[in-house]
């Protein structure tokens, strides 16, 4: 009867089932019809329950009148209806977590309190949802006073709406009688072990925020690795003093206890988890306090935030980005996830029985957990190499192209007189260099989507950023200068007084701007063909398709008439083509302006790695994963142990064999 689904029959089968908000709520239905009662019928005033299995043989309609409805919010974390059953007896009846339950028991009511708090311990050990269920009988007129303040809070219009209906329902949901307890299995997801364990090798902290219980948070840690045996737990939880100074103070010196533990340990294979519960992280979470928190949290390898409200959840993800300065990725599947996703640097919505509103506010929506993995692992990486790589070249190009214009002014003295045609420049960034950078950026591959998910720790790299700081940057600044110097001072040299056309001219200035523009499209576009791990056919296209798309322009620029194209009027027929020294020189300026780049490459992969050449290494000559020479060559380190997940867990195991057999040697 407390629950807001609806019954949709099934004509093939005969059976009911329930669009409900809620999985748990359709789960309650499920297990009431199979145990003999049957919610088939709601109108807007009622609800109709079949009792099948009656004294008599017969199964009996029993109608509930809806008299009010108080519904679950993640504040009440409760939610309760009031309804008129066919005796005229009115009944409240709510359903909510157990911590808010208990609360409001009447003393009469706590009959069940002691088996019931063993039983919901007992649930959550086993990984179970759980709820707590009360009721109480309600007078005639004892109903009617509360619900004339109900509904004059209802139908109120001031700001002060939502607390006038938060104390009427507090007035009524008091003085409980408790009924017992309901525990629903919230199976893992496939492949979540998995999952996180490829997280934590790529580098990644995982804190869990979730609304279940404390006993129920750490069993599914341990279900999904986050936890494991011989993992020190650190537990804060509030004395249940009155006095909220005391309790200030009792959660402090466990945060300063934690951290003084962590320090002293001297096992460096020791992992410690963080487990703190709602009502003590909202003291935990106040000016005075959160940075101690954060403090120790962050040193803590898993944090597990158990019975959290969707603010807190929020507040939490605040805190982490703010305290850390790190970039933080929020994902949930339901509406109490939506505070955390919008708060998060990164949102990822999974879609699924709990709804779309966490889908509707995320930044990205995958349909199971897992899937992150890949999102993650494989296209981060490829999403932060692409960019890195496609800014860096930007860069690169530019200045390899503007500062020949440079040179060229203050080598006529400033004359004013430009070294390429207006229309050579205004296509430079339009069409003959644009469409290779863009393929780099949309199809870079420096290793493959296998060796990502097989060496998860290349996704460090993009934390670590080590394809764009000022190295880097700086680094292909200075390879632009020098690309621009040598083709510059190749085309004075080689060209001054150099003969062109049948009629024995030297190179006037349309031949020169030409040759050192073709030395130029030809460079650039060798150049980011050598920064390219990964090819397509489209990349093939794009590279030396512009390079054949600056021969097309010449011949159709120059077939123009001279009134259109000037000086470079049948330049390319004319006068470079039939030249060897064309040719030549573009082949030399080419070659010497890709040959520091390779040399600075070939350098690196012999003497200092980073950890993609490494991996590409063992995958093209087929070495040793584990040969440990290759890996102490590796100037990035991404390759490192981790504390959580199931490759953590089989090491930790692994110690412990050893351990006990040296014992015994």
């Amino acid at each position: 009867v407390c629950h807001t689904a609806i019954p949709e029959l099934n004509e093939e089968t005969g059976n009911y089932t329930y669009e409900a908000e809620s999985p748990d709520e359709g789960s309650f239905l499920v297990a009431a019809r199979e145990l003999g009662f049957e919610f088939f019928q709601r109108t807007q005033s009622s609800v109709f329950v079949r009792e099948k299995y009656t004294a008599s043989g017969k199964p009996i309609e029993r109608e509930y009148k809806i008299l009010n409805v108080l519904e679950f919010t993640s504040k009440r974390k409760r939610m309760t209806v009031i309804v008129r059953d066919g005796e005229g007896q009115i009944l409240l009846l709510c359903k909510g977590a157990d911590s808010i339950i208990f609360d409001r028991l009447s003393k009469d009511g706590k009959l069940y309190l002691e088996d019931t708090t063993r039983h919901l311990n007992d649930y959550g050990e086993a990984g179970l949802r759980t709820l707590a269920l009360a009721y109480r009988k309600l007078e005639e007129s004892e109903y009617t006073a509360w619900n004339n303040e109900f509904q004059k809070a209802k139908t109120s219009i001031g700001a002060d709406r939502d607390a006038m209906l938060e104390n009427a329902a507090d007035m009524m949901e008091r003085d409980l009688f408790l009924v017992g307890a309901t525990a629903v299995e919230d199976k893992l997801q496939k492949g979540v072990p998995q999952c996180i364990d490829k997280l934590a090798q790529a580098g990644l902290k995982l804190w869990v925020l979730t609304g279940d219980k404390m006993e129920t948070a750490i069993n599914i840690g341990f279900a999904c690795s986050l936890l494991r045996q011989g993992m020190k737990q650190i537990c804060i939880t509030e004395s249940g003093s009155e006095d909220k100074q005391e309790v200030k103070e009792d959660i402090l010196k466990q945060i300063t206890n934690g951290l003084e533990m962590i320090k002293q340990e001297n096992d460096p294979h020791a992992a410690f988890a963080l487990i703190i519960d709602g009502k003590t992280l909202a003291y935990a979470l106040e000016d005075d306090m959160k940075l101690k928190f954060l403090g120790l949290a962050v040193e803590c390898a898993s944090v597990i935030c158990c019975r959290v409200s969707p603010k807190q959840k929020a507040l939490v993800t605040r805190l982490v980005k703010q305290g850390t300065g790190k970039t933080t990725l929020a994902i949930g599947d339901g509406a109490n996830d939506v505070g955390m996703i919008q708060e998060a640097d990164i949102g990822v919505g999974i879609s699924g029985v709990e709804g779309m509103q966490a889908v509707m506010a995320s930044d990205f929506s995958v349909s199971q957990f897992r899937f992150l993995e890949r999102l993650l692992v494989v296209h981060g990486h490829w999403c932060y190499k692409r960019i890195a790589q496609m800014i860096c070249y930007f860069f690169y190009k530019n200045i390899a192209f503007g500062l020949t214009l440079f040179y060229f002014e203050a080598f006529t003295g400033f004359s004013g007189q430009s070294v390429y045609d207006d229309w050579y420049m205004l296509l430079f960034n339009v069409v003959l260099t644009s469409l290779p950078v863009m393929s780099l950026g949309v199809f870079e591959q420096d290793v493959s989507s296998e060796v990502c998910l097989e060496f998860p720790a290349v996704y460090q790299q993009g934390p670590r950023n080590l394809f764009f700081d000022w190295y880097r940057i700086l680094g292909w600044m200075g390879n632009g200068l020098l690309c621009s110097l040598i083709i510059f001072f190749i085309n004075i040299i080689i060209l001054y007084d150099q003969a062109f056309r049948a009629e024995g001219q030297t190179a006037d200035l349309a031949v020169l701007g030409t040759t050192m523009f073709t030395c130029t499209v030809w460079s650039l576009n060798c150049q980011i063909a050598l920064t390219m791990s990964h090819f397509t056919w489209i990349q093939h296209v794009t590279i030396w398709g512009s390079i054949a798309a600056w021969y097309i322009f010449l011949l159709i620029y120059g077939a123009l008439s001279p009134r259109i194209s000037g000086d470079a009027y049948q330049i390319l027929v004319e006068a470079l083509a039939p030249a060897p020294i064309y040719w030549q020189t573009t082949l030399l300026a080419t070659i010497a302006c890709t040959l520091p780049y390779m040399a600075h490459i070939a350098y690196q992969r012999c003497f200092e790695p980073e950890d993609h050449h490494i991996i590409q290494e063992i995958k093209y000559y087929r070495k040793d994963v584990e040969d440990q020479h290759m890996w102490t060559r590796e100037r990035s380190k991404a390759r490192q142990k981790t504390k959580i997940g199931f490759t953590a867990r089989v090491d930790a195991k692994i110690r412990q064999v050893r351990a006990k057999l040296n014992k015994k040697q």
